[in-house]
């Protein structure tokens, strides 16, 4: 077992869960030993991945606004990158709410199913109706006074007051950057190494997800065996992809637009770096690829790719975004529960920010994807959904995230006029590690 790949573990877990579920359902007293022996493992991998919200928020988010170093930099290319990001993401986000409102998969679920899920996390729904109840009753600029924290620490203590925690880090960010360099540098120092082992315990955790997987699918099996439920699954991965596939026309569109470059030129000269992203569900570790491409065969100035790129591996997430606004309506579906307008709209904030913050490492999606849950009132419990399909979307959802990065730096070269012929370097791309000693 630990000589496959993660993403062969996963699906392995998640087959046996499967099959482990349905062989249950034919005992009496299978429910039950999968509901006391097998699904509390499963509730300790979901919070595992809930404990490591706060912090990998704060990490990854400080860390990288004060890589900008200095505050000058965000004017004309930096406010562009930004802007830009921002921009793509909020389209990101919208997509994907388009597209599951429209084909509604969450709503392929039985009724008798979706009351056996409501029950389940009846108490879930308690909170909701309470929390709806708190909004309707405050005033038009709460939102924004709920933005600010009194208390980072009383914030940091509950996930639904991520975007406080957002704000902080994002202060907290800015003023790194605007005190002198030799006084920043020991706690920039620090969060760099916090960073690195936040991504570490991420790995860790990961390492368990074909456990995690195995009980939650089992358990998921056994307390809803309806076929119905898997079919609204794949339903679901198809809006995913979809969603996914208008996102990459996007890009094509906007390149072709404001750059009058085609949309062969753009998908051939980014084409390794998206195949790259694909196996290994990382833009960090597609990063070094990315920037070759579209320096080399895409003509963008180093200058525009060593500042672009790397700050999108760290605020770019298209792909997860559009992800995390399928997966928040179609798990609300699930449950039975109508998001407003409102709520809606909430998902957009919350994800395009949650981006901002999200790890470019593989599993740092759906921990994202936990704090748009929590802020739209979701229960969290619903991950269990979508976990089955998670990692094959994962890996399509990073070649997007890759894209985007890629047709950001071509945008922003543009506009600041960085921007020349493809200057392609043959031996690089021949390189073989093996040949090392003779290049």
């Amino acid at each position: 077992m630990k000589k496959l790949a993660l993403h062969w573990q996963i699906l392995l877990g998640m087959a046996a869960g499967v099959i482990f579920g349905l062989i249950m359902t034919n005992f009496s007293w299978g429910p039950e030993f999968t509901g006391d022996w097998i699904k509390p493992f499963g509730n300790i991998f979901i919070n595992a991945l809930k404990l490591i919200a706060v912090p990998l928020i704060l990490a990854s988010l400080i860390k990288g606004i004060s890589d900008l170093k200095d505050i000058s930099k965000l004017s004309k290319m930096g406010t562009r990158t930004i802007a830009t990001y921002v921009i793509t993401t909020v389209i990101a986000v919208s997509i994907g709410l388009l597209m599951v409102n429209l084909i509604a998969p969450g709503k392929a679920i039985s009724e008798e199913t979706r009351s056996d899920l409501i029950a389940s996390y009846e108490g879930d729904a308690s909170v909701r109706i309470t929390d709806a109840q708190k909004q309707k009753d405050a005033g038009p600029l709460q939102a924004l006074e709920d933005l600010v924290p009194s208390n980072i620490f009383g914030a940091a203590s509950d996930n639904g007051n991520m975007l406080q925690v957002i704000f902080f880090a994002i202060f907290f960010g800015l003023g790194l950057i605007l005190i002198p360099e030799k006084t920043a540098k020991p706690v920039k120092d620090f969060f760099d190494g916090f960073n690195e082992v936040i991504l570490k315990m991420i790995d860790l955790i990961m390492l368990t997800a074909p456990y995690g997987v195995f009980a939650l699918l089992a358990a998921l099996v056994v307390e809803s065996p309806s076929a119905d439920l898997f079919a609204a699954l794949a339903m679901y991965a198809l809006t995913v992809l979809l969603g996914l596939a208008l996102m990459i026309g996007v890009y094509i569109l906007l390149v072709w637009i404001f750059t009058k470059n085609t949309p062969s030129f753009f998908l051939n000269g980014i084409g390794p770096a998206q195949l790259l992203a694909f196996s290994t569900s990382s833009s960090a570790a597609t990063l070094p690829v990315t920037m070759e491409r579209v320096e080399e065969h895409m003509g963008v100035n180093k200058e525009v790719t060593s500042f672009v790129l790397p700050i999108g591996a760290t605020i770019n997430m298209d792909g997860t975004s559009l992800y995390q606004a399928v997966a928040a309506v179609f798990i609300a579906q699930a449950f039975g529960m109508d998001l407003s307008l409102g709520a809606q709209l909430g998902i957009i904030a919350t994800a395009t920010l949650a981006s901002i913050g999200s790890a470019a490492v593989p599993g740092a999606g759906m921990v994202m994807l936990v704090i748009v849950l929590a802020q739209a009132g979701i229960p969290e419990a619903g991950l269990a959904l979508i976990f089955a399909v998670d990692r094959p979307l994962d890996m399509c959802r990073t070649t997007v995230n890759v894209t985007g990065d890629a047709a950001v730096s071509l945008l922003v070269a543009k506009s600041v006029d960085m921007m020349g012929p493809p200057n392609v370097k043959d031996w690089d791309d021949d390189y073989h590690p093996e040949n090392e000693e003779t290049v």
